[in-house]
């Protein structure tokens, strides 16, 4: 099973924490991660607010490349409608490649929320094309080390090549956040890696893995790796402790997500490319935040170590064969409950599920 941890570079919640101690925290889990022997670290990019603070995952990663020795570095996601020019991207990616030896993991993403798109000039209706166009531009450019000649609705690209050249082929180490069906349908046939953040019921995360590796088989022919699902994780040796500290940091962490995405919003329903979204905004209005909050906390992957392990059985068992992200930092939680999640999860968890095969076909839903 493949394992790893997820950074959110958050600030919400946090009383009294500086931008600046934040990152020197965020650093120091990092490096320690590397030590515990977790395969990749996975950070995100968000902009303008406490929500999540990583203007450019790219420059944090080259400095946890110089910290670490094994660790695979990973953007968990490179915004493509946020950087403007292909190029670029592609750039910046085989500079991180070769500074790092071949250690980058290189994840895509569009974007969901309406601030930033607003904030970067970007139409939000957009997304969906400018993903789609730059994509196919940077994949080619990392295998082949150059980006040849484009001309489409978005850019236009005179044939430039990489230098430095990526240190080694991208083929089997790009990803893409994938949470929406159209989203899942190009991983798929882009051939990348597909990652989600887990918020849905199991029966809908299913479904889309589903979908994901119906379509990457028939593509390529072949079973494509298994999905990484991210989840906020509480590992603590006391039960009780570990319950009181997912109930309350999940829950801060859940409205932090609905304040800055405004998922109880109409906006979505009105955005072309974020119909599903606007579906389930709706839900959530139906349902009440409460009730929302509530699920959400439940779904993580809290509690001891043996009660961590028995989620992750049972989940796998539910949707299927997936990786799993870690997230220990989030929702205000002090460093000191991070980090004792993060060597814990190390030293009781991960040894157990790095020798796990596949796990059984998952379980149909009754008809």
């Amino acid at each position: 099973m493949e394992v790893g941890i997820v950074q959110i570079m958050a600030g919400f919640g946090l009383q009294g924490v500086s931008d600046q101690q934040i990152y020197d925290e965020e650093v120091r889990q990092a490096v320690l991660a590397d030590e515990l022997g977790y395969e990749h670290v996975w950070v995100v990019e968000h902009h303008f607010e406490d929500y999540s603070f990583c203007p450019d995952n790219f420059v944090y990663l080259a400095n946890i490349a110089a910290r670490t020795k094994q660790i695979r570095l990973a953007t968990g996601a490179v915004i493509l409608p946020w950087n403007i020019q292909p190029l670029r991207v592609a750039e910046k990616a085989a500079l991180l490649d070769t500074l790092s030896e071949g250690r980058l993991i290189l994840g895509l993403g569009r974007g969901l929320s309406r601030r930033e798109f607003g904030q970067f000039g970007v139409a939000m209706e957009e997304s969906r094309e400018r993903f789609d166009e730059m994509a196919p531009m940077i994949l080619d450019a990392l295998e082949t080390g150059v980006m040849e000649e484009h001309h489409g609705r978005f850019f236009d690209q005179p044939r430039a090549p990489l230098q430095p050249r990526p240190f080694k082929s991208f083929r089997d180490r790009t990803a893409q956040v994938a949470m929406s069906s159209d989203s899942i349908d190009v991983a798929a046939r882009l051939g990348v890696q597909m990652m989600s953040f887990f918020y849905k019921p199991n029966e809908v995360h299913r479904a889309e893995f589903d979908s994901y590796r119906a379509t990457f088989q028939k593509q390529y022919g072949k079973a494509p790796k298994p999905p990484l699902l991210a989840l906020m994780t509480v590992c603590d040796g006391d039960a009780a402790r570990a319950k009181e500290n997912a109930e309350k940091y999940c829950a801060v962490y859940f409205h932090s997500i609905v304040h800055h995405y405004e998922m109880m919003s109409d906006h979505f329903a009105k955005t072309k490319g974020y119909a599903e979204y606007g579906v389930g905004a709706e839900a959530m209005r139906a349902a009440g935040l409460e009730e929302m909050v509530k699920g959400y906390v439940n779904q993580q992957l809290w509690g001891t170590p043996d009660q961590i392990l028995r989620k992750l059985e049972a989940l796998r068992a539910d949707i299927g064969d997936v990786g799993c992200l870690t997230a220990v930092r989030f929702g205000g939680s002090p460093y000191e409950v991070s980090e004792r999640s993060l060597r814990l999860f190390a030293k009781e968890v991960l040894p157990v599920i790095r020798e796990w095969g596949a796990p059984a076909a998952p379980r149909q839903a009754a008809e």
